[in-house]
């Protein structure tokens, strides 16, 4: 072991001083403190502040049955989607800013509701996007006119109701040209949303202001608009790609370089493909081509359909300039297995014995639920509670991997991309 001498001690004495003196200092000057503002030590000049993205929330018929059975185990009027979507609220509600992208048009309390071509889904999913800790929603979609004037007013009334911001949408003018702009530990936060079109429905020509369409003209327009409303920090959600292809196309990466290169956007969320899309940093700027599906269940399930992911942003300003890390949260979605034959019974269960993991004989249940699942989170608990199945347990990893491998294949392992949480050994 090396002796320290005492010149080294005065050195390290004297350092401490300073610090010390600097944090007291911050205290005077009514500067935050702790993960809200940066220190001296830590390098950081200036705020940091935590955002979430995450993928498509599509409401298909099946998901509302699940709901209704779910708010019968509970005793309340349904549908309750909460019990499908609990298994991401740790991880949503920890972010300072939680961002959602809501594809369909929501209905009214009692219905009637429909899917595929034309979504209208039962209104109460909003509340449970409110409770898991959602701050604002994209609400332009290919679907955003599946109802209407009528169903983009309808959507944001519920919105507002149960207190989500939102954008990409708007029921008048002046609430088109009016920026979405959250305070997030003091700093300004703008998130604009575009799509690339609406199917068959066309924009109203008296209410060009009803969607936001994809241009880099237009999305210039709404940048330039934020910053002159105070905007420190803009987030740009975006409908965009090609379904079920977990590349980006040729006009996304186009693009995506413009924006990064002719916009002082500072980070892109993209939704639509319902597939996970690679992460990239291009020039500076994180772009998320595609976050999956957080949550639906497709009439033809693919595999790639059930898996999502979460982006974790984390910005802190250095210099003046707003520093972007970027991790992610691999996602499931578990479908519990169609009846291949009418009245037969659905499988027992094992015991924990019998599936391996352990003696104490634990019954360990199938997969009988629609739920959104945290993957890391889930098999970590796994290890001391044993409530997973072995086929449970294989699918959750191979979801994580193959999510790994898509978010990492342009590169992005180099400009640091890592798993939040990484899976257990």
């Amino acid at each position: 072991m090396k002796r320290t001498s005492n010149s080294s001690l005065r050195t390290l004495g004297t350092t401490l001083l300073v610090v010390l003196l600097l944090s007291s200092m911050s205290g005077c000057f009514g500067k935050a403190s702790g993960s809200s503002a940066g220190s001296a030590a830590g390098g950081q000049d200036g705020p940091t502040f935590t955002v979430a993205a995450a993928g498509d929330i599509l409401i298909h018929p099946q998901l509302t049955e699940q709901a209704m059975l779910d708010a019968k185990r509970h005793h309340v009027k349904g549908p309750y989607f909460g019990d499908i979507m609990a298994g991401v609220e740790p991880v949503i509600s920890k972010a300072d800013l939680a961002i959602c992208h809501l594809e369909p048009v929501l209905g009214t309390t009692n219905g009637p509701w429909s899917s595929y071509p034309n979504f209208l889904v039962p209104p109460q999913i909003a509340t449970t996007i409110k409770d898991i800790g959602y701050d604002t929603c994209s609400t332009n979609s290919n679907h955003s006119l599946d109802g209407g004037y009528a169903g983009v007013k309808r959507t944001l009334d519920t919105l507002d109701k149960v207190g989500l911001k939102h954008t990409g949408s708007a029921r008048t003018k002046k609430e088109h040209d009016t920026p979405n702009i959250i305070d997030v530990k003091g700093v300004k936060v703008a998130q604009i949303s575009f799509a690339f079109g609406y199917n068959a429905h066309e924009v109203p020509k008296d209410k060009p202001w009803l969607v936001n369409k994809t241009s880099l003209k237009a999305i210039k327009a709404a940048e330039k608009r934020a910053r002159a409303a105070g905007a420190e920090v803009v987030i740009l959600s975006i409908h965009w790609g090609r379904e079920d292809w977990p590349n980006p196309s040729k006009s996304q990466l186009e693009l995506g370089r413009q924006i990064a290169t002719q916009t002082g956007i500072n980070l892109v969320i993209g939704h639509h493909a319902h597939v996970v899309q690679p992460m990239e940093k291009v020039h500076g700027t994180w772009i998320a081509y595609g976050l999956g599906n957080q949550v639906a269940r497709h009439d033809v399930p693919i595999g790639l359909t059930e898996e999502g992911v979460i982006g974790w942003f984390t910005f802190t300003k250095h210099h003046g300039k707003w520093d972007v890390k970027a991790q992610y949260v691999p996602t499931f979605v578990d479908l519990p297995p169609t009846q291949d034959v009418k009245g037969q019974n659905p499988d027992p269960g094992v015991t924990a014995a019998e599936d391996g993991t352990s003696g104490q004989g634990t019954l360990v249940q199938p997969v009988r639920d629609h739920r959104l699942v945290d993957i890391a989170r889930s098999l970590r608990a796994d290890k001391t509670q044993h409530t997973l199945t072995e086929q449970q347990r294989a699918r959750y990893r191979l979801a994580f991997e193959r999510t790994r491998g898509t978010l990492l294949n342009r590169g992005a392992a180099k400009d640091g991309l890592t798993p939040l949480l990484d899976l257990p050994d």
